[in-house]
């Protein structure tokens, strides 16, 4: 088949999670069909990975866009802001140019902006009238991310946030109601989706994966002079954010006072000027950017992932599990993730109970060791990319 695969960010590196689930889709899919990638670049450096994704697509057009004033525009519309910043006038001509001179046999959108791109074009419905289909792979609900984002915020940031959760809520369940078939990345989603669509149908679970080869468990357990807790994420998205300065702030000065000379390792790209501040605090590292992500896990004592706000499945959690590490998260961060609370990784809310189990972990190297060695056979059982994504191929087909 000729597949048209439109993505809000390149697909690589994949070094985030959208960016992970897209690339995988797309490595995956071209095995077996041409795939023609339409993109926007976040920064116009990105234009360097281009020859990469040249490996797996047919063709590809990524262009450098700021949506800042399209989303004014649709501020004024009561559309969602997401839409707007998503949109580019270049794409949106890549994508009528391969609809108008036909072939195309799907449609695959990734994240619920790239729909725009079909409702815009003059083209579309004649290509659906030749059999072209379209699926959509929300990954997670948006809406509700900007719900979250809402509770935690003030005014007049916290007002914008609810009508953005508002218009996206309207603008995907108008999605649900016109493509063929539609994907969430757990069954966490499907119900979030569900409470808000009653109507629901055609909508399968595709779950993410884990490159267990080149996450590969740790050689052996560290030999670290003072523990090691470790986050990692991109710094500064808000969630990440939240969830570090929250662990800082509440949550380590407890562990502390047992562990006088633990670390927390934050590591990540574009830490924002709060997550730089933290470097401050006793014991307290952030790195920035890093080359490679895989010599910290396997420093790491523990891996910490204290989100209160949380969406989707996290790739960062099933990362530290598949190279052997004991994680203690929030029940936001492991919910979608099929793992057993207890042996598989250890959940908790509050600061309070947070800070004992990471401090139970350290102290106990035995349940340390053997919560490892158990999250590394959960993630080799549930969350292989090839098996997972098979189910694309019953959705295409």
């Amino acid at each position: 088949m000729k597949i048209l695969f439109l993505s809000p960010r390149i697909p690589y590196p994949p070094n985030k999670g959208d960016k992970i689930r897209s690339f995988y889709e797309i490595k995956h899919l071209s095995a077996n069909h041409d795939i023609h990638l339409g993109s926007l670049l976040e920064r116009r450096s990105d234009e360097r990975h281009l020859k990469v994704l040249g490996r797996y697509c047919k063709s590809v057009h990524a262009v450098y866009s700021n949506g800042k004033v399209r989303m004014l525009s649709n501020f004024a519309w009561r559309r969602p802001l997401s839409v707007a910043h998503f949109y580019d006038p270049s794409l949106q001509g890549y994508v009528d140019g391969l609809l108008a001179r036909g072939g195309i046999d799907r449609v695959f959108c990734f994240c619920s902006s790239m729909a725009e791109y079909l409702f815009r074009s003059p083209h579309w419905d004649e290509s659906r009238r030749k059999g072209a289909r379209s699926i959509m792979d929300f990954v997670d609900v948006d809406s509700d991310k900007w719900r979250q984002y809402a509770s935690y915020a003030s005014p007049p940031l916290k007002w914008i946030y609810r009508l953005e959760r508002k218009w996206l809520e309207d603008y995907e369940i108008g999605i649900h109601g016109t493509f063929d078939r539609c994907v969430f990345v757990s069954p966490r989603e499907l119900d979030t989706f569900r409470r808000s669509c009653p109507a629901w149908r055609s909508i399968e679970v595709v779950p993410n994966g884990v490159d267990t080869e080149y996450f590969k468990p740790k050689p052996a357990p560290p030999r670290n002079p003072r523990p090691v807790l470790v986050f990692t994420g991109v710094m500064d998205y808000f969630a990440n954010e939240d969830g570090v300065i929250w662990f800082c702030k509440r949550i380590l000065g407890r562990i502390r006072e047992h562990r006088p000379d633990v670390e927390f390792h934050i590591v990540g790209s574009r830490p924002t000027r709060r997550v730089r501040r933290l470097s401050n605090l006793p014991g307290v590292e952030v790195t920035g950017f890093v080359q490679d992500i895989r010599p910290y896990y396997h420093r790491a004592d523990v891996c910490v992932i204290p989100l209160r706000i949380a969406r989707g499945l996290q790739n960062k959690v099933l990362e530290a599990m598949a190279t052997g590490n004991a994680v203690v998260a929030t029940s936001n961060a492991k919910n979608g993730i099929v793992c057993r609370e207890g042996a598989d990784i250890l959940i908790a809310d509050d600061e309070e109970g947070f800070a004992r189990k990471v401090i139970h972990l350290l102290e106990d190297d035995g349940a340390r060791l053997e919560m490892a060695r158990s999250a590394v056979e959960n993630v080799n059982r549930h969350y292989s990319w090839d098996v997972n994504l098979k189910k694309l191929d019953d959705l295409l087909s």
